[in-house]
């Protein structure tokens, strides 16, 4: 069943499952073909997309008109993201931006290119967990396919159960949508979801260093191109 996180005249916001793919395939139903039929075939319209491994906050309009706006706004980059993903390996730097445009590579891949032309822009912080295991708070800037998940391959440490990038085997790939922020009409919409599938999501560890990290919109995000405050937490 889909978990419904808030229901608005507008718009649903759900939390996806990780494994669950946002189009059909083959005879494997889609995220909005399992919420149609749990709404009784009620239609829905997609604004924003997850990758099949990627869980969390994804929202769905109720009308054609209210995707239209939305669309625009996540095209624009107004609305607000924020992804926490898990890493066993020790990356080259724990804060700082991954820019860069992408281009496909080998087997359903894509890599990260030198050039500028139109580039993938990412932001984060990252913090311990225990001896082995990071925390990374990601906000993208910009909405390529797969960019998170090379963003964080660039940095040298894959999403932990990420293995088409390079991440160790595990339950699940630890990324999670878990924040959005958006306008519709006057009002704002602010978002706030924990992961609640996956092994390492489920540590008293994780629950401790998610705890810390407060409001992610909160910390200090700059500007693109700007320079990253220190919040680094050893």
């Amino acid at each position: 069943m889909i978990r419904i996180i808030h229901s608005d005249p507008r718009f649903y916001l759900i939390n996806k499952s990780p494994g669950v793919g946002f189009h059909r395939e083959a005879d494997a139903p889609g995220v909005l073909d399992l919420l149609r039929r749990q709404l009784a075939d009620t239609p829905v319209w997609p604004v924003h997309r997850l990758d099949r491994v990627t869980s969390g906050l994804l929202l769905v309009a109720r009308s054609a008109a209210v995707a239209a706006e939305l669309g625009e706004q996540f095209a624009a980059g107004t609305v607000e993201k924020y992804y926490l993903a898990l890493s066993d390996r020790k990356p080259n730097k724990k804060q700082g931006m991954v820019k860069g445009d992408m281009a496909k590579g080998r087997g359903g891949a894509w890599k990260l290119l030198q050039s500028q032309a139109n580039p993938a822009v990412t932001q984060f912080f990252s913090a311990s967990v225990t001896p082995g295991l990071r925390l990374f708070v990601l906000r993208p800037r910009s909405g390529k396919t797969h960019q998170l998940r090379v963003a964080m391959k660039s940095l040298s440490a894959p999403i932990l159960g990420d293995t088409l990038y390079g991440g160790s085997a595990a339950d699940r790939a630890y990324l999670h949508a878990a924040m959005l922020k958006f306008r519709l009409g006057a009002e704002a919409f602010s978002f706030f979801c924990p992961p609640d599938q996956g092994e390492q999501f489920g540590t008293r560890e994780f629950a401790a260093a998610l705890a810390r990290t407060g409001d992610l919109s909160a910390w200090p995000w700059p500007h693109w191109g700007g320079r990253m405050s220190a919040w680094v937490e050893e």
